[in-house]
């Protein structure tokens, strides 16, 4: 089991850098001669799909007053495994939902498709979440009266011919694993893991982990672009979505309508430099609600030293961690992603506080709370192919090699540098070293031809550090930057500034002056 090396490689995402020229779009889904608005796929009612993503989180027989005004309709789109060769290879089924407010009108634009991240995470599930303002923080209503919310699980995620490697007894071990393993012993240990899984994991899927890329995403998003009728792409992309989005816009920049990038990633950082810049991201975001916790002690009992309480925290979790009511032992790993998962907004930090005067009084509910939350595990202990999928995507991308020397002297270095996160991400840096898909590079360069791109950046971003915001426009050459000066991974929809420049921009097309600032 890849413990420590995959559980970090979960928060890095170890976006590898492309340096290649793309030779174009392949062979694929001609520009719809159709208007927009008319279907060359058959959908079919599946509320079914809301239910299922709202379970466990809003009480039984309110879904459907939730989803009241809203339809949901679903399909599957056949994609070629290889856009190079789409009649050499077999094919992965894309599932698709299709969230549209009230009847079709004259004012309706058209598709917004959306990407949440991860990779790996559901953008089906996604599209639900964003349709049910504002209870999820959802878009807000002026775009969804204008657009039909399209949402898609990629390639090997979810219901797209989900990729599954994992045992949820094995992602336990994940979560649970000593995130900073300073014993040779113990590092050699995560490593020959790491190996372990990649073996197996080739073995079950064999070629077919070769064509997980983002560079193949980008060509399934013009599919899904022609099978729901629209000339042109409008695009949501947050996080690692802004990457999908960037090579989409590079292979097929004259059919880009509109695309807005969310808590950017930089596309030609390596694996080695988007660790440390995360380290760094993770730091600063702990530093922010440090300074929270001392200039409100009645809200946090770890003021006025967070650091020294959550260092105090990982060492006695290291001596001794506490059970929880369903067997988990709350190791050094278990408290250190509860940190982590509170760090991606500002909204949890009284959370985190919370969970860890908790576990000093001996109970390690909330930190298993905020974990569980973080990835998607329920009651019964299952989890999403998120980590799956996110592991053999990052994998299909990366062509850095990183040796276990290299890893080794990184650790050290980055313990020093970055307390708490350095020595853990400076081991992630190995997540694809024997992974056995060949890499197949996105391309980085500009997106010539394509219409101005908005770039959301968040100062506070710990998980896509605000500098890759305007390193991203630079490498698209049409990027338009748009600066949150808050907290928090990604920025859209939430404050009124960001949602009001944002709205403008998705449906006039009015583009904002580069540089524009929203205030926290």
């Amino acid at each position: 089991m890849a413990r420590t090396v995959l559980a970090l490689t979960v928060t890095v995402g170890l976006l590898a850098t492309g340096c290649t020229e793309d030779p174009g779009p392949p062979a694929g889904p001609p520009a719809p001669s159709n208007t927009a608005g008319t279907d060359p796929v058959s959908w079919r009612p599946c509320p079914e799909v809301a239910e299922e993503a709202l379970a466990g989180i809003v009480p039984g027989g309110h879904v459907s007053q939730l989803i009241a005004g809203t339809t949901y309709e679903c399909t599957t789109l056949s994609v070629p495994q290889d856009w190079s060769a789409p009649g050499e290879t077999g094919t992965f089924e894309i599932a698709l939902v299709r969230a549209r407010r009230g009847e079709e009108h004259a004012g309706r634009i058209g598709s917004l498709l959306i990407n949440p991240g991860g990779p790996g995470a559901s953008g089906v599930e996604a599209a639900v979440y964003l349709t049910l303002a504002p209870l999820f923080g959802g878009l807000p209503q002026r775009v969804t009266d204008r657009f039909d919310v399209i949402g898609f699980d990629p390639r090997g995620v979810a219901r797209s011919s989900p990729v599954e490697c994992y045992t949820d007894e094995e992602l336990d071990e994940v979560f649970g694993a000593e995130p900073d393993p300073a014993g040779q012993a113990e590092f050699d240990a995560a490593v020959a893991d790491a190996q372990r899984f990649a073996e197996a994991c080739g073995n079950k899927y064999g070629e077919a982990l070769n064509y997980l890329s983002t560079r193949q995403t980008a060509h399934d998003l013009d599919a899904i672009r022609a099978a729901v009728g629209d000339e042109k792409l409008t695009y949501l992309g947050f996080s690692y979505g802004t990457l999908l989005g960037a090579v989409y816009a590079q292979l097929y920049p004259q059919r880009v309508r509109a695309m807005v990038l969310d808590g950017a990633v930089d596309a030609e950082q390596d694996a080695i430099a988007a660790s440390r810049a995360q380290a760094a991201g993770f730091e600063q975001a702990f530093d922010n609600f440090a300074a929270w916790c001392e200039a409100h002690p009645d809200r946090c009992p770890q003021a006025p030293d967070a650091r020294r309480a959550v260092t105090e925290a990982l060492a006695g979790a290291r001596r001794a961690p506490l059970a929880g009511a369903d067997g988990r032992e709350a190791t050094a790993g278990w408290v250190l992603w509860a940190v982590i998962a509170a760090l991606y907004s500002q909204d949890l930090w009284p959370v985190l506080s919370a969970a860890l005067d908790q576990l000093d009084d001996g109970d390690p509910s909330g930190v298993f709370e905020l974990v569980d939350t973080y990835t998607g595990r329920d009651e019964r202990g299952a989890y999403p192919n998120l980590f799956d999928a996110l592991t053999a995507i990052n994998c299909a991308d990366d062509g850095t090699e990183v040796t276990v020397a290299q890893a080794r002297e990184l650790q050290a270095q980055w313990r020093e540098e970055y307390p708490l996160f350095g020595a853990p991400l400076a081991v992630s840096t190995l997540g694809c070293a024997a992974w056995p898909a060949q890499p197949d590079p996105y391309p980085t360069g500009p997106a010539e031809g394509a219409p101005p791109i908005l770039l959301v950046g968040t100062t506070g971003d710990p998980a896509t550090p605000y500098e890759a915001t305007p390193k991203l426009a630079e490498m698209l050459g049409v990027g338009v930057v748009l600066t949150y000066e808050g907290e928090g991974h990604t920025a859209y929809p939430g404050p009124t500034c960001v949602d009001e420049v944002v709205n403008a921009y998705l449906i006039d097309l009015t583009v904002p002056d580069d540089g524009t600032t929203c205030p926290a």
